[in-house]
């Protein structure tokens, strides 16, 4: 595994190995503490975008193993603006073991991990989110106690870079995927081909849907997402016109399993995609999800930079 781009690039056999490594971290960071590892090794955070868990898993990934983290904020590099994106990937290459960058754009991350020698981690783009659907697969793992394979994973909402990550880690791993989103607000195309291919080989399946009633029905996972994300601002309007009813209410969470729990990636509008009764209701696992961002990412930091 040379860089961490997408989940889709890596095996289900490579996947399982991040989990494994992330379970083994956990507990012995709970036992007393990570080995330093990382002693003496330094990661770059490119940031386009702001993130609290992005931004503070990372680092703190990178403490708990010995090793440091440098954020780099937009305003002091500008990919591809005040700097080439070819250019920043060589400089940092010779400062740092390491680059993690959360990007608007997904060809910016491709372009880095072109040019750059070291390791690049994609900690978000347009595309896909694969840190964090990589954190979700931790997540339905640990709580189904590694029982995973078809598990009913549902995502109602917006088909965003999000959806696109759960979609690929759950036909990977042999999860069945169903999505419900408006009309007009699909996934795309060619993630969804790459869904079914990697599905196919798993025996799992993908649903594509729009009633949200009728995905999650069986349901053992429901997982949602902001109606709008970064870099959409100027369709909330819109969009909070056509989402109200993906809403993860109570209502629709008594259609689902009784057993199912509830995902979100954060940070929540609540009110709108999910209501505190759910988010914080005894079927959430909203802050184990969240917290299982340091898990998976010091997997990946210790598998890439290690």
């Amino acid at each position: 595994m040379q860089d961490f781009l997408a989940l889709a690039d890596h095996s289900p056999q490579e996947i399982q190995s991040l989990l494994d490594l992330a379970v083994q971290l956990k507990k012995d960071h709970a036992a007393g503490g990570n080995k330093p590892i990382l002693q003496g090794k330094a990661l770059a955070m490119v940031f386009q975008k702001s993130s609290l868990r992005t931004r503070v898993s990372f680092e703190m990934g990178m403490q708990h193993l010995g090793g440091h983290a440098l954020y780099i904020g937009p305003q002091e590099i500008g990919l591809g603006q005040r700097e080439s994106i070819a250019d920043v990937a060589r400089v940092l290459d010779g400062y740092v073991d390491g680059i993690m960058a959360r990007v608007f754009d997904h060809q910016h991350v491709l372009e880095l991990a072109h040019w750059a020698a070291k390791p690049v981690i994609n900690g978000l783009s347009d595309y896909n989110h694969p840190c964090q659907g990589l954190s979700d697969a931790l997540t339905i793992y640990e709580h189904y106690k590694g029982d995973i394979k078809g598990l009913k994973v549902v995502y109602v909402g917006d088909g965003n870079n999000v959806a696109v990550s759960l979609m690929h880690v759950c036909a990977k791993l042999g999860m069945h995927f169903t999505i419900a989103n408006p009309e007009g607000y699909d996934m795309l195309p060619p993630a969804i081909e790459l869904g079914r291919e990697f599905a196919a080989e798993s025996g799992a399946n993908i649903e594509l849907l729009n009633d949200p009633a009728q995905a999650v029905q069986d349901a053992d996972v429901i997982y949602t997402d902001t109606w709008t994300s970064m870099g959409q601002e100027e369709e909330s309007k819109k969009r909070e016109a056509v989402f109200p009813p993906y809403q993860v209410n109570a209502a629709l969470l008594a259609k689902a399993k009784p057993t199912a729990v509830v995902l979100h990636c954060l940070p929540a509008h609540r009110g709108q995609e999910i209501t505190d009764e759910v988010a914080d209701g005894p079927q959430s696992l909203l802050f184990p999800q969240a917290h299982n961002r340091l898990h998976a990412q010091k997997a990946l930091l210790a598998t890439l930079l290690g």
